[in-house]
């Protein structure tokens, strides 16, 4: 956004449509995007601070200021992030510092907050994505900014549609069970839905079909097969 009247131009047709009812949201919406840009403003072009709007995953990103993933507005969650939702809900915590990595290499330092309404509902993220990459082939430089070496590195996709996050989560799933598709019983293929019930990947509307397509099934079998492996999973718990 290049101005004031920009960025407001921008809330005002936003807010408009989340409609009167999240008000209170939109608030507090509001006031991470002016984060986000001061942030930004602070830190300089290889810094981006992206918002995300959970109730809508599939489309999460609201607003970005600066650019260092190549997403743009109407972008997916990422992958870390739906998992974390599905594992821990309303009390996910913040992941400060960690270390991802962007599709063409790059190396970033980033952050991961999470954003709560007046009810302690979680409703979206303010993601903070720098650029270490310079920094890193200037180890003198690097020694001095980044303490995110003893941080776990976590493999963080940085999807531009949602078609692209389903389908590399998909595929990963595929991978680990190291079993050709032709080869595959119907165990197989339930243990497969329940690795991505774990990752949060059926909070994407469109999952259940994408998967049905992939496993060589229909949507109505994957959700019996989700229903057995929820079953299973409880009864052990």
């Amino acid at each position: 956004m290049e101005n004031n009247g920009e960025i407001n131009n921008f809330l005002n047709k936003f807010f408009q449509l989340v409609g009167n009812e999240n008000q209170c949201d939109s608030v507090i919406f509001r006031n991470a995007i002016n984060i986000a840009n001061a942030i930004v403003g602070t830190f300089g072009k290889y810094c981006e601070v992206v918002i995300h709007d959970l109730r809508t995953p599939e489309s999460s990103i609201i607003y970005m200021a600066g650019n260092v993933t190549n997403r743009k507005v109407g972008a997916p969650i990422t992958n870390f992030v739906l998992e974390n939702l599905r594992k821990y809900g309303n009390s996910c915590k913040d992941s400060i510092g960690y270390k991802s990595v962007t599709k063409d290499g790059n190396i970033l330092k980033s952050s991961t907050i999470y954003i709560k309404n007046a009810t302690d509902k979680i409703i979206g993220t303010v993601c903070i994505n720098y650029d270490i990459t310079a920094l890193i082939n200037h180890l003198e430089e690097i020694t001095k900014f980044d303490d995110s070496n003893d941080q776990e590195e976590i493999n963080e996709f940085f999807a531009t549609d949602v078609t692209e996050i389903l389908d590399i989560i998909i595929n990963q799933a595929i991978i680990a069970k190291g079993i050709p598709m032709e080869e595959m019983k119907k165990e197989d293929k339930i243990e497969i839905v329940g690795a991505l019930d774990v990752k949060g990947v059926f909070l994407i509307k469109g999952a259940v079909d994408k998967l049905a397509l992939a496993l060589g099934v229909s949507r109505y079998t994957i959700y019996n097969y989700l229903e057995q492996e929820r079953s299973q999973r409880n009864a052990i718990y």
